[in-house]
């Protein structure tokens, strides 16, 4: 690999790192690279790479959530449930509607969902209503308040994130603010659930990776695991830290003019894009 080529790998690092959590999308980043720059695809090794830096940075943060969260789940099994086991058992349902739909759906998204006019359209869509979510939030609700319903309509609203340029953090902090949630709960809570939808997703592709066979540049892929998860690990610690300062709009309005660049980028050129 030349000087170039690490430059891309950092670079495509750091943005997956990033972008996995803020409600910013991640597919609008990713695709921004290639289509602008013309950087080439790192491959499947490199992305299996990166998601698992991503994996390792929110398990890190949440380590002692987890660790309680584990053991009064594995205590509700007996019939003793409190308040932590009752949060993973939430965290399992809310997970439910986006295996399914990726189970289901996820080869017909492949297909049709990944054209950058669609990832434009999305990026502001969903970044209109992160906005008017925010907006008209009323912070009544923490994460005690969690129940059943709250974790299926969350857990439904991660399930549209398998539209490319959603945002999987966007969706679920925008229905979290909808349902009445103070924004720190929305946050954690869609931190949260991103464990098990990047471990499935990891695996998944961790599977392809093994059925594809040799010829990875695993030093590459090393340097961009690290990458990923320490740019992942600051940026779940800021994120959580400036929330309540900043608010949402800087994503916003962040999303809005990345949605006109994506639009703009496409009608310049519209035939040499998917």
């Amino acid at each position: 690999m030349n000087f170039s080529e690490w430059i891309h790998t950092a670079a495509l690092a750091v943005i997956q790192g990033l972008t996995e959590f803020l409600p910013i999308s991640s597919s609008a980043h990713l695709i921004l690279p290639s289509q602008l720059l013309g950087w080439p695809d790192q491959g499947l090794a490199f992305d299996v790479g990166v998601h698992v830096g991503t994996l390792m940075a929110v398990i890190f943060y949440f380590r002692h959530e987890l660790v309680t969260m584990t053991r009064a789940w594995g205590r509700s099994l007996s019939g003793n449930t409190d308040a932590e086991g009752r949060l993973a058992w939430l965290v399992i349902l809310a997970t439910l509607p986006a295996l399914l739909a990726g189970f289901m759906l996820g080869g017909l998204v492949d297909h049709y969902g990944r054209s950058i006019l669609v990832i434009a359209g999305t990026t502001l869509i969903f970044g209109v209503l992160l906005a008017w979510a925010d907006a008209r939030r009323t912070e009544q609700r923490q994460t005690e308040a969690l129940g059943v319903r709250d974790a299926c309509l969350i857990g439904l609203a991660q399930a549209v994130a398998l539209i490319p340029g959603t945002s999987r953090s966007g969706i679920t902090i925008t229905a979290a603010l909808m349902l009445g949630f103070d924004r720190q709960t929305a946050a954690r809570f869609s931190f949260l659930l991103s464990i098990p939808v990047i471990l499935g997703a990891g695996s998944l592709k961790g599977v392809e990776l093994y059925q594809e066979g040799n010829g990875t540049h695993w030093l590459q892929v090393g340097v961009g695991t690290v990458i990923a998860g320490f740019s992942a690990l600051a940026c779940i610690h800021l994120f959580l830290k400036w929330l309540d300062r900043v608010g949402m709009k800087p994503f916003v309005i962040y999303r809005l003019l990345l949605g006109m660049l994506l639009l703009a980028v496409y009608f310049v050129n519209p035939g040499n894009l998917l």
